[in-house]
């Protein structure tokens, strides 16, 4: 099978079935894989030919300490320089593995099987592979480009439709700044005809990784036209931070909403573009409002990792399918609020 898509002609990504594609895109080395217990007890076959690394699950394992778990047991299984890592699961596992192979013995390669929505259209994709520090997002990272991702909506069919919804904060996002088509298609349709029509899902997925694709193409390592896929997080990691109530994909859509507010009221930004935001997102089923005020998440907001030189680059929505990044101190933002 051909790739999808060939992010800077060194990481390929494929949309179907695992079982058609992995083998045929595997090396002729020795694979080790990293993945969790859950991914073990849903896909155990698949993990089952390869000795395995198996993590904790959720937010709070995707840190230096489980890296540090993985090293070792990297070296207990004698993993050399000539040894391919295998990430199978969803974006904690895929971003936790390849920080873990992109600095093992100085970067081992890797490829992953992405096997939730957000993983899929975007965690997996791009070659940012990172670990969270006291609770600050990815603020220990590399950017190193997985040989392959696969991305298989079939094994989305396990995902609870909490953890299927959180991948669709990422599609609405890919969609808002750069893709005025798919967004359209958003609006037409409903989270339960995304979670049964595979064509269409198909569609969706392959649109957003598009999206963030054509964007890592010009800019791998974030310097400019790929700050644009921040749109609505940095207020989205301080939702996070501030609070165990919603996750990431919950948090991105609150802190889309937010940011297309403060659009609106700098002038860049229609009030009906506003509300066709909030419409899409509320119909798919996310609160906009944060379980946090504010004035707390403005407190975190100065200790971003895209804080540099005291400015904040802020991806503030123009329109239905276009963006622009704007550098702001953080009393010019939190100003946005009052």
């Amino acid at each position: 099978m051909e790739p999808a898509f060939n992010v800077r002609n060194q990481s390929e990504v494929y949309i179907g079935p695992v079982a058609d594609i992995l083998s045929g895109v595997l090396p002729e080395a020795r694979v080790v894989v990293v993945s969790d217990a859950t991914i073990d007890r849903l896909y155990h076959p698949l993990l089952a030919p390869y000795d395995t690394v198996l993590i904790g699950t959720g937010e709070s394992i995707k840190t230096l300490q489980t890296v540090e778990t993985i090293y070792r047991r990297f070296i207990e299984l004698g993993v050399d320089r000539k040894t391919f890592v295998l990430g199978i699961g969803g974006g904690i596992v895929t971003d936790v593995a390849g920080f873990a192979a992109s600095t093992y013995m100085r970067g081992v390669r890797f490829g992953f099987v992405s096997t939730t929505l957000l993983g899929q259209v975007d965690a997996s994709v791009g070659g940012k592979n990172g670990v969270n520090v006291d609770g600050y997002k990815n603020m220990a990272g590399t950017f190193t480009q997985p040989q392959f991702v696969i991305c298989d909506p079939a094994l989305l069919r396990t995902l609870p439709d909490r953890e299927f919804r959180a991948g669709l904060a990422e599609v609405v996002k890919a969609a808002v700044i750069a893709d005025g088509d798919l967004f359209t298609r958003l609006e037409q349709t409903t989270f339960e005809t995304l979670r049964s029509d595979t064509d269409l899902l198909n569609d969706v997925i392959s649109a957003a990784v598009r999206v963030k694709a054509d964007i890592v193409e010009h800019d791998e390592k974030e310097s400019g036209e790929r700050r644009k896929l921040n749109l609505g997080h940095t207020l989205a990691h301080a939702i996070e931070k501030c609070s165990n109530r919603m996750n990431h994909g919950e948090a991105v859509a609150a802190g889309t909403s937010l940011i297309a507010g403060a659009a609106v009221k700098l002038g860049v930004l229609r009030e009906e573009d506003r509300q066709r935001i909030d419409s899409v997102l509320m119909h798919l089923g996310f609160e906009l409002t944060p379980p946090v005020e504010v004035k707390r998440l403005l407190k975190e907001v100065g200790k971003d990792k895209k804080s540099e030189d005291g400015l904040l680059r802020i991806v503030l929505p123009v329109g239905i399918g276009d963006c622009e990044v704007r550098p702001m101190t953080r009393e010019e933002f939190a100003a946005l609020f009052v």
